[in-house]
């Protein structure tokens, strides 16, 4: 039986046939890249962007959005980072999504909400910027997001029964059968999740993928900081950057694909004037 999420990938070399076979656990498989990017283009970019803005009530462009955006598009371009591997077959996912948790209040007490935005024709940074801030908006209110409405009413089971029902999902997903309201903004049926760690003072660091869900790609902002850029000669020069920590399936593509892929994001974030052309236009790097 089929997925309704995905459409099973058929033509495969016999290395990434057999891998999910002798290799089935997602979180047995993980690689890590770490990149370093320089701000100065962007940071000019968000100066360009906020300044067209009316009104300091406005919903400004931040390197997150920047971030979101470009990893997108890398995606669009870049198909097989949408690749997913479960019940040890690798499937190709129907739709591009990034996920993000969104705190409601920056306090110990402050709850969470889950945002998914879905890349669509045409979209590109404007586009993209104008639906974070729509789920930004809608998990700062009093609303939950579909999931956490189910978990809600889960928990409220006696303890054997949310146990129940977690074994019973744990099942269905292997299969991609878990009911769409269990996993309507789950982050881990999303193609990418990123966490801004930058927005509460932390450095970028490693983060581990789940064998629940679908999700094959973890990005980790980390906090701006300025630190030396050195050049050939030596000599080097103080600029704000940032860490970038990415997660990958390592089953799902080999090293140069990976490789190739993490040059296009560098690129799009050094050049984020690129970002307001759509996702699918094709970019030399």
């Amino acid at each position: 039986m089929g997925r309704r999420d995905a459409e099973l990938v058929r033509k495969l070399d016999p290395m990434h046939m057999i891998m999910p076979l002798l290799y089935p656990g997602r979180c047995d498989n993980e690689a890590y890249i770490s990149e370093r990017i320089d701000l100065t283009a962007i940071n000019r970019y968000l100066e360009e962007k906020n300044g067209s803005l009316q009104g300091e009530d406005e919903f400004r462009y931040t390197i997150f959005h920047v971030v979101v955006t470009a990893i997108l598009k890398t995606v669009k371009l870049r198909p097989k980072l949408n690749w997913f591997i479960a019940n040890k077959r690798i499937y190709s996912r129907k739709d591009i999504t990034a996920a993000f948790i969104v705190k409601k209040k920056f306090s110990d007490s402050g709850g969470e909400g889950l945002a998914v935005v879905r890349a669509e024709e045409g979209d590109n940074l404007e586009s993209i910027h104008n639906k974070i801030k729509e789920q930004v908006y809608s998990c700062r209110g009093d609303s939950l997001d579909g999931s956490s409405k189910s978990m809600d009413i889960v928990c409220r089971l006696p303890f054997f029964l949310v146990r129940f029902v977690a074994w019973v999902c744990r099942k269905l997903d292997v299969h991609g059968k878990v009911p769409a309201a269990f996993i309507e903004s789950d982050p881990y049926y999303c193609t990418a999740v990123l966490s801004n760690l930058g927005s509460i003072k932390l450095r970028s660091g490693y983060h581990h993928l789940t064998n629940w869900g679908t999700n094959s790609l973890f990005v980790i902002l980390g906090e701006k900081a300025t630190r030396p850029v050195f050049s050939e000669d030596g000599t080097y020069e103080m600029r704000e950057s940032i860490d970038l920590g990415i997660t990958i399936d390592e089953r799902i593509a080999d090293g140069y694909y990976y490789s190739k892929s993490v040059r296009l994001i560098k690129k799009l974030l050094e050049n984020p004037w690129l970002l307001d052309r759509p996702l699918d236009e094709e970019v030399e790097y």
